[in-house]
């Protein structure tokens, strides 16, 4: 497709299998060259894939490319054909470097190979902008192409690496100075009430009530008739206990003492 559409601006194929056929989505600046008066260039093409690469049912759909800048299969052929007509190679490589940055692509590096200035083959590379070769993005979202050309010295190579803008990195962090303040939303009645323990069914509530009913309480002991009547007699005979309050008696003097105290008869012993 590459060499037959090359006058048409070719910028890579999609190839897509669905249960009704194959989908075959064709990239090219010029989408008219591709098509055909009446389609005639499409069916040809649909018939050589179903012949040459069995493609049950292919669906051929021509898409435009938007900007050409950003396509590393068009880049590349401009490279070639700049090096076709004798342009040196450094000049190919920057000029075309400059087309890419200057659309807006994050980066893109150019290696052009082969016999450049003697008779050792070696390469050089043209690169500017941020592109990275390792990881998810570059997996995802690089776009890579490569294109031979046959001059005087030997083969030249052509090799076109293109990021294009409008990607989200991972490695990348936005710090924002102004941090909106975010308010907490009020908790609304329904939210008090969710909240809230919720409550316990009367069932539940009457159950302990029940269950304390149940209980039989012990009733007192009833004593015979016989101690009852006994008791208050026994509180009559008994003498009351003094309480710790109730004053002492106070002690006697000995004056008092000796005159309670009777005193002797004096016998009086006669003489012989």
């Amino acid at each position: 497709m590459r060499n037959e559409f090359e006058r048409a601006g070719y910028g890579g194929v999609d190839v897509a299998k669905t249960p009704l056929g194959t989908h075959v989505v064709i990239y090219a600046m010029r989408p008219g060259l591709i098509i055909g008066r009446g389609g005639e260039t499409i069916r040809e093409l649909a018939k050589a894939l179903e012949e040459k690469f069995q493609l049950p049912n292919p669906q051929i759909s021509v898409a435009e490319i938007e900007v050409p800048e950003f396509n590393a299969y068009v880049v590349a052929s401009r490279v070639a054909s700049a090096l076709q007509r004798g342009v040196h190679f450094r000049r190919a490589g920057f000029w075309a470097l400059g087309q890419v940055m200057n659309a807006g692509a994050l980066g893109a590096e150019i290696i052009v190979s082969g016999k450049l200035r003697t008779e050792r083959a070696r390469y050089e590379k043209f690169r500017a902008g941020y592109l990275p070769k390792s990881g998810e993005p570059p997996l995802k979202y690089l776009q890579t192409a490569e294109m031979h050309v046959q001059l005087k010295p030997g083969i030249f190579g052509v090799k076109v690496k293109i990021m294009p803008p409008n990607i989200e990195f991972p490695d990348k962090v936005v710090i924002l100075e102004n941090v909106p303040k975010i308010e907490e939303p009020k908790p609304t009645e329904e939210k008090q009430e969710a909240k809230a323990e919720p409550e316990k069914p009367p069932e539940a509530l009457e159950a302990p009530k029940e269950a304390s009913k149940e209980i039989p309480q012990e009733a007192p002991q009833e004593k015979p008739a016989e101690e009852k009547q006994e008791k208050p007699e026994e509180k009559h005979t008994k003498p009351k206990k003094s309480s710790k309050t109730a004053a002492k008696p106070k002690a006697k003097s000995k004056r008092e003492r000796k005159e309670k105290t009777p005193k002797a008869p004096k016998t009086t012993e006669e003489k012989p």
